[in-house]
């Protein structure tokens, strides 16, 4: 096993899970956007309030979905964390600039040392983010001053 195996585990980790949150969000978001589109079109038709209805009822609990989920910001966040650790795989390999003219050891350190950094700032922005879901900051109707 090489000395960077966490890495190609990691990369490929988050590679995998932005592609399936993209797929998500953008499925969703199709239904939302169709939907949507078609509530306007269905109410125009006499005797088909109830499916105008119904499809409101989509659009709000696939954007409630949207919201819960955070499709979207899992996507954005997992493939900008992967793409920041192929950027350090690449100049380590490399020998380039953090890594240049230091040994393979010491290479190798550093190298653990800044994934280890990253792999952790992901793991902080996760749980911000699920804070956020939970717990909302107040809006500015909720903000508690008069």
């Amino acid at each position: 096993m090489s000395g960077y195996a966490r890495l190609d585990d990691q990369i490929a980790w988050l590679d995998r899970k932005s592609s399936e949150q993209q797929r998500r969000y953008r499925r969703l978001k199709v239904v939302s956007i169709g939907a949507a589109a078609l509530v306007p079109l269905v109410t125009s038709i006499d005797g088909y309030a109830f499916v105008a209805g119904a499809l409101g009822v989509v659009v709000v609990i696939v954007e409630g979905l949207l919201h819960v989920n955070q499709h979207h910001e899992h996507w954005l966040r997992y493939r900008s964390s992967c793409e920041s650790l192929r950027h350090e795989k690449y100049l380590y390999l490399a020998r380039a600039g953090r890594y240049e003219g230091q040994s393979d050891g010491q290479a190798l350190r550093q190298l653990a040392v800044h994934v280890e950094l990253l792999l952790a700032r992901e793991g902080e922005q996760w749980a911000a983010t699920l804070r956020n879901v939970e717990n909302p900051p107040p809006g500015p109707d909720q903000s508690g001053t008069v």
